[in-house]
């Protein structure tokens, strides 16, 4: 194969979340496809914007970004200036910490637009990266397409109530044999659980220690649950020059749609990620841009309700997987993900997943997309319809007992 076609072959986004439509049903030679059964369609692979409609005062914000004409369209490469800053204050309030909206915040087409620059700023050809397993499913493909190799860092999540689980004398060794940089997400992007104080500790002392770079997507920051205790990387980080943190209005406020992200840490990161941003997309939407302005301004009590109504549907989805002899499924503390690792199958894990999709109607995004010790796992976001995710739920059960090996 041409050099190029594999390096763009090993990005695979056939089973990506959002490209279920590209699957061909029919590549499930030998498989009895059975009855299908019956139920509305649901897509876990995402956030359902209808389900859960956007935060109040965004469209409003879009439009006003249309009036102001080509002062919003035509903005700094970073973002512009005053909408930066605001920006800054509500993070620097949210995290604890300072935020330089001069020169230390970005805002970017999505928060997969703000990894890619921070990855691309920070990996050369041939460095080792430290990227925790399982993890966000684009963490590892960037890597590998910019010429890193990817360092596993494992992630035991499934045991509760001792944080996320993460290996840190892995993270060490893995510091002391050479690599310069820290990829995760907080909350952990498939599982939804949260690093405990504990061990954002660790990895801040060992990335001083060390004098390594960590960049942290906390996408879903903002959607904890009762009992959950956050904590931020950047308010504990010994160096903040070597530190970029990623969020943005995304799945928690329903937003996805307008693809706006931030990024905000080091001068000299958030520098490159601009000089890279002016050449790849130039800014992000400039008309999306004023949406932010609604961001961290809801009305009071609605994040505390979006909150309950998550945690309902967890709750709810938790109880019907985790009675199945066989699947193990660990609560999830922030964001709005479940990661039921599956019982031994007569079919493949991907192919189980196809089968979802052509027999019960109900879409969900492969374990290994996050990592290939993850493979027998499905990650369902259960940001959806509250009937509707009962009932599909309960079409997972059959087809698990229907395939069971």
């Amino acid at each position: 194969m041409d050099p190029i076609e594999a390096k763009f072959a090993r990005l695979g986004t056939t089973d990506a979340p959002g490209q279920e439509h590209r699957q061909a049903p029919t590549k499930l030679a030998g498989i009895m496809l059975g009855d299908k059964l019956a139920g509305d369609p649901v897509d876990f692979s995402h956030g359902d914007v209808d389900a859960f409609e956007p935060s109040p005062g965004a469209f409003d914000g879009f439009v006003a970004g249309i009036a102001q004409g080509g002062s919003q369209a035509y903005t700094e490469y970073l973002g512009r200036g005053d909408i930066r800053f605001e920006l800054a204050e509500k993070l620097a309030r949210f995290t604890g910490t300072q935020v330089d909206g001069t020169d230390g915040l970005i805002i970017t087409p999505g928060s997969q637009g703000a990894l890619f620059l921070a990855l691309a700023a920070s990996v050369a050809p041939g460095d080792c990266v430290s990227v925790v397993q399982p993890d966000y499913f684009a963490t590892r493909k960037i890597v590998d397409f910019l010429g890193g190799e990817v360092v596993p860092v494992r992630l035991d999540y499934s045991r509760g109530g001792n944080g996320a689980g993460l290996d840190l004398s892995g993270l060490e060794e893995s510091f002391a044999t050479g690599s310069q940089l820290f990829v995760f997400s907080n909350p952990n992007n498939p599982t939804g659980v949260v690093y405990s104080e504990t061990e954002v500790h660790r990895i801040a002392e060992l990335a001083s220690r060390y004098g390594a770079t960590v960049i942290v997507d906390q996408l879903y920051s903002r959607l904890c649950y009762a009992g959950t205790t956050y904590t931020h990387l950047c308010k504990l980080a010994g160096d903040p020059r070597n530190l970029v943190t990623i969020m943005g209005p995304s799945k928690t406020e329903s937003l996805s749609g307008y693809r706006l992200g931030v990024a905000f840490g080091s001068p000299r990161l958030i520098g490159r990620m601009e000089k890279l941003q002016a050449i790849v997309s130039l800014r992000a939407a400039g008309y999306n841009q004023s949406v932010l302005r609604s961001w961290f301004a809801e009305p009071p009590g609605w994040m505390d309700e979006r909150i309950e109504q998550h945690q309902a549907i967890r709750d709810h989805l938790h109880r019907v997987l985790s009675a199945v002899d066989g699947i193990t499924v660990r609560v999830s503390e922030a964001g709005s993900y479940l990661f039921p690792q599956l019982p031994p199958l007569i079919v493949s894990p991907i192919d189980f997943v196809r089968l979802l999709r052509v027999q019960a109607n109900v879409i969900v995004t492969p374990g290994s997309e996050f990592g290939p010790h993850s493979a027998d796992s499905i990650r369902l976001n259960f940001s959806q319809n509250y009937d509707k995710t009962v009932d599909a739920a309960e079409r997972i059960v059959k087809l698990v007992e229907r395939y069971r090996r």
